[in-house]
């Protein structure tokens, strides 16, 4: 068996047979890195769950969660905007700034620390899309801003050409741009979403006009509030709009981060 993979305490299999399950006390299992292998064992949960020695493996466990959960509400708030611009990654990542985000909080202890307590600011430019960046396609200068008084959210984007300021996947005919705005209650796990989106426009060397996209959220809200702007491509094929390779090179980032 050693002649078919080899493998470390934690290692990638190789091979032609690609292993999954318990065999011997290694662990075999299939990530999006590959296939991989690893030698079971660690302390028990249970000990984790009660042993003082443990109190900080506990605090870290309990915000890795928050971190967590919260990543899971500002995905699924931006759900409509997300399922065509992410990538493999994107849980992780955003799981990760997060975490940072709970760690800034300074007004609750160690394992009891929050999202919305924090400086949510980290979130500011995260890319939900590594392969398709907002700051490497989109170089028309634009202005993100919100009135909490009405609740309204808007992107002002200057005049521009899109063949010389939009930097598209070879195939582009049209694109399409988003304003999406989403006020965040991380206690109670809910969200309320609103977006504009631009009509599906050619990728040409025509002057497109400056022009506002507006999100309408509740008015004088006291919620943290978070805006991102997309540009999604597409190919026209006998008059009909198909989205370009699934999205892959889609961009959606974070423009905006408001907290009271």
């Amino acid at each position: 068996m050693n002649s078919l993979f080899k493998f470390f305490i934690m290692a990638q299999q190789s091979g032609i047979i690609k292993l999954k399950g318990t065999l011997g006390g290694i662990s075999f299992y299939k990530t999006s890195d590959g296939y991989l292998a690893r030698e079971k064992g660690g302390v028990s949960a249970k000990r984790i769950a009660s042993d003082p020695a443990f109190q900080r493996t506990r605090e870290n466990n309990a915000e890795f969660s928050t971190a967590g959960k919260a990543g899971k509400l500002v995905r699924n708030a931006l759900q409509v905007l997300l399922q065509n611009a992410k990538d493999k990654r994107c849980v992780g990542r955003l799981t990760r700034v997060l975490l940072s985000v709970v760690k800034t909080d300074a007004g609750n202890a160690r394992g009891e620390r929050k999202v919305q307590d924090g400086n949510m600011r980290f979130l500011h430019d995260f890319d939900f899309n590594e392969n398709g960046k907002l700051g490497s396609t989109f170089f028309t200068p634009f202005v993100s801003a919100l009135d909490r008084t009405t609740g309204d959210l808007s992107l002002q984007i200057d005049s521009y050409q899109a063949a010389v300021r939009i930097a598209a996947p070879q195939g582009t005919t049209h694109y399409r741009l988003s304003l999406g705005g989403v006020e965040l209650d991380f206690e109670e796990r809910s969200f309320n979403f609103s977006m504009e989106q631009s009509a599906i426009l050619p990728h040409d060397t025509s002057e497109q006009p400056a022009s506002t996209l507006t999100a309408n959220l509740n008015p004088a809200s006291t919620l943290p509030i978070v805006g991102v702007m997309g540009v999604e491509f597409f190919q026209e094929v006998n008059a009909e709009m198909y989205p370009l390779k699934n999205g892959s090179y889609n961009a959606l980032a974070v423009v905006l981060v408001d907290q009271v």
